[in-house]
């Protein structure tokens, strides 16, 4: 995971300070040591302080990074959720990227928590999908764990999902999963997208291991569980919001994914302010 922060944080400073900080190198002599303070400025639940403290610790190492929270804990409008000591050029040049990276995280993780309460009680937990920002992944999928979610496959070499064009190519649901096994290893579960109740039962007695019930109906989605009857895990997908899900988790569903974690996320609000 470190490896990943570093890769993308380097990344992420090289598109931002390119060839220097016109800016600063004007205005701000290069030995001037300043503190700075992160502030929430709303509620939110903490993703990413490690990466922020990485931003600046790759601009330079002497920088002191004092973390006041973890990831994963909730904050409220006006905390500090950490503390920065080191010169004001380091900290005005890493201040963009950190904020990027870290509000991003906590927008993640925030809207997460918000699921996972919502289905509260039930047996349903509340999965995230491959719809990230491209380069991303890493800290989105970590954002979704410390909002309480967990992770569907990382990518498309650690889980096989054979979806409505991989069902067609192949020649139908029952070829897909069948082909599928021959070519696997033992160790990998097979999960398909279906869409009705045919589907359902077609999937079923072809042997997947998980089934996933695609931008069904409630009733379809209960009569989906009642069929599959524990035989293999039942995934619900497709049209979830925060208003819908609660009554898709008491249809009986094991997972819910839902892509609006990692794609439509709104970042929290936090400054960096010296003083």
């Amino acid at each position: 995971m470190q490896f990943e922060i570093e890769r993308i944080v380097r990344t992420a400073l090289q598109e931002d300070i390119g060839l220097g900080d016109v800016t600063t190198e004007a205005t701000i002599a290069r030995d001037i040591v300043v503190r700075a303070e992160l502030v929430a400025k709303e509620n939110f639940t903490l993703a990413g302080l490690d990466v922020a403290a990485t931003v600046f610790h790759i601009l330079d190492p002497d920088v002191c990074f004092e973390k006041i929270f973890v990831d994963g804990q909730s904050v409220r409008k006006g905390e500090v959720i950490a503390w920065l000591k080191g010169k004001a050029s380091i900290l005005l040049q890493g201040e963009r990227v950190a904020l990027n990276l870290l509000q991003r995280m906590c927008g993640i993780a925030s809207l997460t928590a918000q699921y996972v309460a919502a289905v509260e009680g039930t047996n349903a937990k509340i999965v995230d999908t491959r719809k990230t920002v491209p380069g991303l992944r890493a800290l989105d999928k970590y954002s979704v764990r410390m909002g309480g979610g967990r992770n569907h496959r990382i990518g498309l070499f650690d889980g096989v999902l054979i979806k409505e064009n991989h069902i067609v190519a192949a020649g139908g649901i029952s070829a897909a999963i069948k082909k599928a096994k021959e070519e696997i290893s033992h160790t990998l579960k097979i999960e398909i997208e279906t869409r009705n109740l045919p589907e359902v039962e077609e999937a079923l007695q072809a042997g997947a291991d998980i089934i996933m019930l695609d931008n069904m109906t409630l009733d379809e989605m209960r009569q989906g569980v009642d069929l599959i009857a524990g035989k293999a895990l039942v995934e619900a997908s497709g049209g979830v919001n925060l208003e819908r899900v609660r009554d898709i988790a008491e249809t009986g569903v094991n997972f819910i994914s839902v892509g609006a974690l990692t794609h439509s996320v709104i970042a929290a609000d936090i400054s960096m302010l010296f003083n």
